[in-house]
């Protein structure tokens, strides 16, 4: 089968590199030239383990092309995805629907015989309606259908996440439309994986109620840890208690420095919007989104604590500036608030991330940037852990206070432990939601 995927974003690079990987034929279409021709070198615009590799093999296997030709990437295609970006709306919180509307008209433009037009974006209920109003405007005779296909991977296991999926959810309005989509997916049909077929609005609503479920147990978590410093639990101890209940599970129960990346924070305005439109109050997931920032700032409150209460003329080294591991996505990374709070508060901010500084540079100014985590600690007063990459998860403590001019640790994804950082000689140690230690100064200091 042929396959048009209009975008080449995250979402649209990788299901149209996948979907090469089950046999059909795919083309990419996107109008920014740079990108088009950076794809066809076989260089990846965005960072994604394996991505790489599997779009290679089916380039060479005459599967996969990239193209800036919509009419003739879509002549011949019984499936046309829509995956183009989604941003919020300044101003109102909504779903930025401008671009997908754009893609829909052009795509009417273009076609002569029938075909599916796939939402592959995320967009709020009632958005596959429009679709269809708008390539009816656009082209009163052509014969199509639209259907809905949101995605659910991970950043960093996008690949796996698609191939071995916990669900595909499809909502479609006829059963020729749901045919051609079952021929889609029927390589994950044939392996029994889930496939559920809904109507439009309920494939828009699963999207946005999944991601709001999964904010808001990342935030619950994150308000147990703030209770658990002023009662002395341990957050890491109350996590794998919850999760051993079935009916909770352990996954999204880490407390750390917020949520971020480029689903929760649009997709929670965005419902929350939606429930506004409708007059039924999203007051969970409002509640979710403000907290969330308050996180944010207990984390800024936290770290100005271990600089005895002012960051100016302070050394400060950073790991890891991604909203998480395995991704070289900054959007809305809890790092955006809080490096610009150390930068504006006097301090010396230098940083490590492995696949964070391209889009780094422009969006953290003021910092130095280093390549290497030892490098970054050297004379700085505070070191801070913001993101969980593999390679801090096992440094030589030993090796980093030394270089340290204070040696102080705040481990923001409780990758370490008091007894680490007291073995390995650190002055002050804070994580989220368990107890820390500033070391008492000598009998001889006080005099």
């Amino acid at each position: 089968m042929k396959i048009a995927m209009i975008g080449t974003g995250y979402v649209g690079l990788v299901s149209g590199v996948c979907f090469s990987d089950f046999g059909h034929e795919v083309v990419c279409v996107d109008k920014d030239p740079a990108k088009i021709e950076k794809l066809e070198r076989g260089e990846i615009p965005i960072f994604e383990p394996g991505l790489d590799r599997l779009l290679a093999k089916n380039v060479e296997a005459g599967r996969l092309s990239f193209t800036m030709d919509l009419p003739s990437a879509i002549d011949g295609a019984e499936a046309v995805f829509i995956a183009v970006g989604t941003p919020t709306r300044r101003g109102d919180g909504h779903a930025d629907l401008s671009y997908v509307m754009s893609a829909a008209e052009e795509i009417a433009r273009a076609a002569n015989d029938y075909l599916v037009i796939v939402t592959k974006s995320t967009v709020p209920v009632g958005t596959n309606r429009q679709v269809k109003q708008t390539v009816k405007k656009a082209n009163p005779d052509l014969d199509f259908d639209v259907a809905s296909n949101p995605e659910f991977r991970r950043e960093g296991a996008a690949i796996d996440d698609f191939m071995k999926p916990d669900r595909v959810v499809v909502g479609v309005q006829t059963e020729r439309a749901s045919d051609v989509m079952g021929e889609i997916y029927r390589p994950l049909y044939l392996r029994e994986f889930p496939i559920i077929t809904t109507d439009l609005e309920s494939a828009e609503m699963i999207k946005y109620a999944s991601n709001a479920f999964l904010a808001t147990k990342i935030t619950f978590i994150n308000e147990i840890a703030a209770l658990c410093e002023r009662t002395g639990a341990d957050v890491k101890q109350v996590s794998k208690g919850m999760g051993m209940d079935g009916r909770i599970g352990n996954k999204f129960l880490h407390a750390g420095p917020g949520y971020g990346g480029s689903c929760f924070p649009k997709d929670t305005r965005a419902l929350a919007r939606t429930g506004q439109d409708f007059s039924i109050p999203m007051q969970i997931t409002e509640k979710v989104i403000s907290v969330n920032e308050e996180v944010k700032r207990r984390m800024i409150d936290k770290l100005q604590d271990l600089c005895d209460g002012s960051f100016n003329h302070k050394t400060i080294a950073v790991l890891g500036v991604t909203f998480k591991p395995n991704t070289d996505d900054m959007r809305e990374a809890p790092s955006l608030t809080i490096v610009p709070a150390l930068v504006g508060g006097g301090a010396k901010v230098k940083v490590c991330d492995p696949q964070g500084q391209h889009e780094g540079v422009d969006l953290l100014p003021g910092v130095h940037w280093v390549d290497d985590p030892y490098k970054c600690v050297h004379k700085a007063d505070l070191l801070v852990i913001l993101t969980e990459w593999n390679e801090f998860r096992a440094l030589d403590l030993k090796r980093i206070a030394r270089k340290m001019a204070t040696p102080r640790l705040a481990d923001l994804r409780n990758i370490y432990s008091v007894k680490d950082a007291k073995r390995a000689g650190f002055e002050a140690y804070e994580s989220v939601g368990r107890a820390g230690f500033v070391k008492e100064p000598a009998a001889d200091d006080q005099a």
